[in-house]
């Protein structure tokens, strides 16, 4: 296949992906934002974490929250634990990676808080650590997965999945389900 082709093919991909949130999740995108509600006006804050393109996404939001997504309302307490380069590498190099989410949790997360941990995969072991740790602490735990939902699926209080095999595919659906939560928070706080 020819790579014009195969451009032509990549949006068929989308939209199919797309309706299928549209058509099944609706409901789950719902309970996730009025969980992220609650816990915003009851004074908690949003963390989230994932790696690479997740860590991107889970920074994308926060900044969402505690800045602006469209409409003026305050700020509101969301933090991403992939910003900290010194705290990252500390905690790496002095209890391994598989702990960098896990050991900030452990620091400032109260019950209350919610947890979103951003996988792929499902299967990002430091993302399962500090879902793990969110639960022992009475925080509400949310991931956004991809694939078969991996270890995750089964961790998290509420977990929205994206059955693709595509890694973009699937960072671009978690960014829209971000937006739509955003969306959302931006009509009750406003």
């Amino acid at each position: 296949m020819k790579i014009e082709e195969k451009i032509r093919v990549q949006p068929l991909e989308h939209v199919k992906l797309v309706d299928f949130i549209l058509n099944n999740e609706v409901d789950r995108i719902m309970e996730l934002s009025q969980i992220v509600f609650d816990c915003l006006r009851s004074g908690n804050k949003l963390i989230l974490f994932g790696n690479g393109g997740s860590a991107a996404d889970a920074q994308h939001l926060a900044a969402e929250f505690t800045g602006r997504f469209v409409k003026e309302r305050k700020g509101l307490a969301a933090i991403a634990l992939t910003t900290d380069t010194s705290a990252l590498t500390a905690i790496g190099n002095d209890y391994g990676f598989h702990r960098i989410f896990e050991r900030q949790i452990e620091a400032i997360a109260n019950s209350g808080d919610v947890l979103i941990g951003i996988s792929t995969s499902g299967n990002s072991i430091n993302v399962i650590n500090g879902i793990e740790l969110g639960n022992k602490l009475g925080c509400r735990t949310i991931s956004f997965t991809g694939k078969d939902g991996g270890e995750l699926i089964k961790l998290a209080e509420l977990n929205i999945n994206i059955n693709s095999s595509s890694t973009a595919r699937i960072q671009e659906l978690h960014i829209i389900i971000g937006h739509l939560l955003c969306y959302f928070i931006d009509e009750k706080f406003s």
